[in-house]
C-alpha cells in the first residue's frame, strides 16, 4: 500500500524539478533513494553538475529564510551558458513561481540583455540566496553564507566566461567588500577565477532611470569581454 505522504512529497518535488528545467527521467530504486535523501541532505560534498546540485540542496532548511519561503529559487538557464548573472535574492513573484527575475526587474533585465544582442535563454541567472528575504530586505551574512557553497558549486559547474552581478549585495558578497555599488560598477573583478563585472540591479534602475545609461555602458563592456 502506497504512503500518501510520500506520494505527495514526490509529486511536489517533481513539480519543483520542472520549474528548475530539470529532466524528468525514470530511475531505479537507487535513484529514488538518492532523490529522497537529497530532500534534506547536508551542504558538504556538493556534486559538480547543476541537476545534482539542486537535488543535493533539496528542500533546504539551512537558514531562517526557509521558514517563510514558498519556493526555493535555484536558478535558470543552460548549463553551458557563457554568461552567468547573479542577483541578491528572489522577490515576491520569484518566490511564488520558483524562478529568478520574473517580476518587473526581470522584464527590464530582458530588455537590457536584448539591447546588447543577448537573449535570456542564453544566460544562466541565479541569486546569492535562493529563498526570499522577508520584505525584500538585503540578505543577512549568515543567509549568504548558508547558500554560498551552492552558489560556488553552480559557478564551477557552469564555468562561465563572464559573471555579471546585479546590485550592491551581490557584488559585496562575492567580492568580500563594503565598497558602494557606485565604486564597484563597471570595474572588472574576479570570482573563483572567473572575470566578474558588477552593475546596478534592474530594480534600482526602475527607481532611478537616469542610471540606465551607466548600466548600458557596463553591459557593452561585458559583451566586449564575452567576444574576446
Amino acid at each position: 500500500m502506497h504512503d500518501p505522504g510520500v506520494i505527495n512529497e514526490l509529486r511536489n518535488h517533481l513539480a519543483w524539478r520542472r520549474r528548475l528545467g530539470l529532466n524528468l527521467v525514470a530511475g531505479d530504486r537507487q535513484d529514488l533513494a538518492r532523490l529522497l535523501q537529497a530532500l534534506g541532505g547536508p551542504a558538504d560534498d556538493i556534486p559538480r553538475d547543476l541537476e545534482s546540485i539542486a537535488l543535493h540542496m533539496g528542500q533546504c532548511t539551512r537558514c531562517s529564510l526557509s521558514a517563510e519561503r514558498r519556493n526555493i529559487v535555484f536558478g535558470q538557464g543552460p548549463a553551458t551558458a557563457r554568461l552567468m548573472i547573479i542577483g541578491e535574492g528572489p522577490g515576491q513573484q520569484e518566490d511564488r513561481r520558483g524562478l529568478p527575475f520574473v517580476g518587473p526587474a526581470g522584464k527590464l533585465l530582458e530588455r537590457m540583455l536584448a539591447a546588447v544582442g543577448l537573449k535570456r535563454g542564453e544566460v544562466y541567472i541565479t541569486n546569492i540566496v535562493k529563498c526570499r528575504p522577508p520584505g525584500n530586505r538585503d540578505p543577512r551574512p549568515e543567509e549568504v553564507d548558508a547558500c554560498r557553497p551552492f552558489l560556488e558549486a553552480q559557478v564551477k559547474a557552469i564555468a562561465p566566461a563572464v559573471i555579471l552581478t546585479l546590485g550592491r549585495p551581490a557584488a559585496q558578497a562575492l567580492l568580500d567588500t563594503k565598497a558602494p555599488i557606485s565604486a564597484l560598477r563597471g570595474r572588472w573583478q574576479e570570482f573563483l577565477g572567473r572575470p566578474l563585472l558588477p552593475t546596478f540591479h534592474p530594480a534600482y534602475l526602475l527607481r532611478s532611470p537616469a542610471k540606465k545609461r551607466e548600466a548600458y555602458a557596463d553591459l557593452k563592456e561585458m559583451v566586449r569581454r564575452l567576444e574576446e
